[in-house]
């Protein structure tokens, strides 16, 4: 009979070799788990105990205070959930746990009672505040679209962004949209694009199926997502009768993504129609300004031309009454003068040589010109000229010439 060794190990021991099993296990790390509550019990340190109920099995939970307090207050006995969280031993109890980070309901009234807790909670934030709507860009030139990259709503709204606003460029950004994975995926999407560089605007869209479909867009996180993206979003999730509480935080939300893109997209045919009327428009209005302006100079050319002539005859009578003056003063001057002349005329004619010569006197010179005074300065036979009052004659002087007795 073969002798059996057994390894003899102390409990600590057995617990830290079981305790690195599951350590050593991925899966185990990041795992989401599905059950029914049962037993849950709230410390008073804030920690939230429970278990998880299948058909043979069950396993234990917590969730520290630090998750719990991002979970509503829905969660009952008897709730249906998945558990997202990890897999480990706690070795003072020696069993194995669930320490769960997050709690999703998966029945009808869970679902409705967490929605609805969650609901009035943000709505006390204010995360709903009509206030933080942001206006949607009026002719964006780049948008990102976050959606399944392989759903009919990606397609939606690529035909009606080609149709109304070809010119405007379409980022991608390729999320899960649908399950328990969008949870988690879309406020990843949402963070991605908003580090799209010069997008102006995004676009959260998903194509139409059941209320429990919608079910992710109800989520804490994508709700959270929505709200404090920096670019304004439009939200398409493809339901016409229930708004999820994404649509809420939107800026702006639609029933469907084909009405998303149309509530963000000018249509380029109504922008060339009114560019066409805002140019006639203008054309009108430039006419009638400068028909305005054209009459005005006419007034004004009208009134330049009135005051121009009525300054030309006030200048004309001025400079006319001006020459009568200066006429006036020229003849009051010339008489005046002309009586002085006459008077220094008259002077000089009774001083005149002429004169005397009018009287039948002559004046005697010698050729030379040089007056003869005395019948002294005359030599017998010199030639003298003889000067009258009419003329003048040339006469030659008699040796015997006798002075008067």
């Amino acid at each position: 009979m073969k002798r059996v060794t057994y390894l003899v190990l102390t409990v600590d021991q057995l617990t830290d070799r079981i305790s690195s099993v599951f350590m050593g296990e991925p899966s185990f790390q990041n795992l989401a788990v599905r059950g029914e509550i049962i037993e849950m019990t709230r410390h008073g340190s804030g920690n939230v105990f429970f278990a998880l109920s299948g058909e043979e099995s069950r396993i234990a939970c917590v969730l520290f205070k630090s998750d719990a307090q991002r979970v509503p207050l829905w969660p009952r006995t008897g709730d249906e959930v998945i558990a997202e969280g990890r897999v480990a031993v706690y070795g003072q109890r020696g069993i194995y746990q669930i320490y769960a980070r997050r709690l999703s309901p998966v029945g009808a009234g869970a679902a409705a009672r967490a929605r609805e807790e969650l609901k009035r909670r943000l709505q006390d934030e204010g995360v709903f505040s009509p206030e933080l709507k942001r206006p949607l860009p009026e002719y964006p030139g780049r948008v990102v679209v976050v959606t399944s990259p392989t759903g009919a709503a990606v397609h939606d709204v690529i035909r009606v962004a080609g149709n109304r606003f070809p010119c405007c460029e379409l980022i991608i950004v390729p999320v899960t949209v649908q399950g328990y994975e969008a949870a988690s995926s879309v406020p990843e999407g949402i963070f991605r694009a908003n580090l799209v560089e010069n997008a102006e605007a995004l676009l959260l869209v998903r194509g139409g199926g059941s209320r429990d479909d919608m079910n992710p867009f109800d989520d804490e996180n994508i709700v959270r997502a929505v709200r404090a993206s920096r670019l304004p979003v439009v939200t398409g999730l493809g339901h016409d009768i229930d708004v999820s509480l994404s649509d809420l935080a939107a800026d702006v939300a639609a029933a469907t993504p084909s009405a998303a893109a149309e509530l963000l997209f000018p249509d380029i045919q109504e922008i060339r129609s009114t560019l066409r009327r805002t140019m006639r428009l203008a054309l009108s209005r430039l006419q009638m300004v400068f028909q305005r302006h054209v009459h005005r100079l006419e007034r004004l050319s009208g009134r330049l031309r009135d005051v121009h002539e009525k300054r030309v005859r006030e200048q004309s009578q001025t400079l006319q009454l001006r020459r009568t003056l200066l006429d006036s003063r020229i003849a009051r001057a010339l008489a005046r003068e002309s009586s002085r002349l006459s008077v220094m005329n008259a002077g000089l004619l009774s001083l005149s040589p002429l004169r005397v010569l009018s009287r039948g006197y002559c004046i005697c010179e010698t050729e030379e010109h040089r007056r003869i005074r005395s019948l002294s300065e005359i030599r017998p036979g010199e030639r003298i000229l003889l000067r009258f009052v009419d003329g003048s004659v040339r006469a030659t002087t008699d040796p015997r010439t006798e002075p008067d007795a």
